[in-house]
This record gives C-alpha cells, structure tokens and sequence, in this order.
C-alpha cells in the first residue's frame, strides 16, 4: 500500500528510543522527510544517519523555548511539518489519593502544554494547504485507566478531549487528529513501570511481567516496530477519513470495543 509520504514532512517528537525512534523509522521508509528529535542530540543525529531524508535535532519541550525551537528547525530543514507526531515521556508512577496539587501541574505541563504549543505552531500550514496530520501517541490509560498511574491518566485524558475536539474543527480542511495509544509494548519505559510495580507489590521484576502478559490475549508485549507501522498508515493518504479516533495497539488488552 502506498502510504502517500513522499517528500511529506513529518516531525516526531521524542523519537530517540522505543515508540517514538519506530515512528520516525516507519515514516522515513515510506519516504517522508523526518525530522528525529529528542533530548539526547547526538542520539537523534545517530539515528537520522541511518534514515533516508532526515535530520536530528537536539530538543527539549520542557524548556521554555522548546516547541518552537523545535517547529523552527523543522522549517529550516524542510519546511513546515505536514505530519506532526505528538509524543513525550509520561509522568512518574503514583496512586490518585498521594497526589498534590504540584503534582497534577507537572502532569499537565509534561503531558499536554507542548503538545498544544505544537499545535497551534504547525496547524495553520496544514489547513491552508488542506492537508496535514496530527497523531498523538497516548496510552491504554485513555480507555481503561490504569493502577499506580494516575498522573498519566489525568494528563493523556485531559489531552485526548483536546484532540477530539479539535479534530471536529479542522477536519473540513483536510487535517486528521488521532490518538494512537499503546499497550505494553517493550519500551524502556514498560521496563521502568514495571520495576515501580514490582517495588510496590514486593515482587521481582519477572514476576511482574509474566503476569503482564497473562493479561495480554496476544501472550506477549507488542515490538515497537509494529506500533510504528500503525502510526504510519494513520498519517497516510489512505487514512483520510479516519479522524477522532483513539486507536489501541494492545494486543487485545483493554477488554473494551
């Protein structure tokens, strides 16, 4: 299937490790233009080296400055993004009742302000061109909250109403907004969860995930490789009517249609 990408410019944030590096590898093999970014500069620079038409750039959306700095080294290099890849490190573990206030406001501005900055930087140029793509990598948490982290729901919920409402704005102009959310895929992060989850409960770290994936009718964590094809059909061409959608890549995990 052509996916329609060549010569697209995408950018995908936080694309040095796991979920975010598949993306950018998937949609370079289908010929976009992939701007690879991340904290880890010379990280980002190794992998775009091994991709076809892409570059690395050093960014932290965290700072102040970060999204547009961003935004404006993606224009540099290839002009403005037609495919937007929304994705970031979650916030750390933790049980609803032990929140602070503190705590819910570095959810929000991890998890939903430089998500939004972006957005309101790369829209204009997709509408006005009446084209664009803009995938949010979310989590199963959207669907099915999840136990011991309830920082991440707040967050990735609170942006996943943003999207949905946005994507009912825009989609007369040729923009689609998706959620894609993962399940336990192997990422250095599901290691991370699930070292948390193993201090917590006074098990091993084996433990855990043997009973992880009991819970997985696919018997087993997805590869980040497969999540990365799925994001790239959903920035395509042929995707173009598929817009509002939360779309799990879970291997059967949340129960839910």
């Amino acid at each position: 299937m052509d996916l329609g990408l060549t010569d697209r410019t995408a950018l995908v944030c936080s694309s040095t490790q796991g979920i975010g590096e598949a993306i950018a590898a998937a949609l370079a093999a289908e010929g976009a233009r992939t701007v690879v970014s991340g904290r880890r500069g010379a990280r980002a620079k190794e992998i775009a080296a091994r991709l076809s038409h892409a570059i690395g750039v050093e960014s932290d959306l965290l700072s102040p400055h970060g999204p547009e700095e961003l935004f404006q080294a993606t224009v540099d290099a290839f002009g403005p993004p037609d495919v937007l890849v929304l994705n970031g490190p979650g916030p750390k573990p933790g049980q609803a009742a032990d929140l602070t206030v503190e705590d819910v406001d570095s959810a929000i501005e991890t998890t939903v302000r430089p998500h939004i900055r972006l957005i309101s930087l790369a829209l204009p140029a997709m509408r006005a061109r009446g084209w664009g793509r803009i995938l949010a990598v979310g989590s199963s948490g959207v669907a099915a909250p999840l136990a011991n982290l309830a920082l991440s729901n707040l967050g990735r919920a609170g942006l996943a109403g943003y999207l949905k409402t946005l994507a009912t704005e825009v989609a007369a102009d040729g923009v689609t907004v998706n959620l894609l959310l993962p399940g336990r895929i192997r990422t250095d992060r599901t290691a991370a969860v699930d070292a948390a989850n193993a201090a917590r409960t006074h098990r091993t770290v084996a433990e855990v995930e043997r009973d992880s994936v009991a819970s997985i009718p696919a018997g087993r964590y997805g590869h980040p490789a497969e999540f990365g094809a799925t994001a790239a059909f959903l920035c395509g061409a042929p995707a173009s009517y598929v817009t509002g959608v939360a779309l799990r890549c879970d291997g059967g995990l949340v129960r839910a249609l």
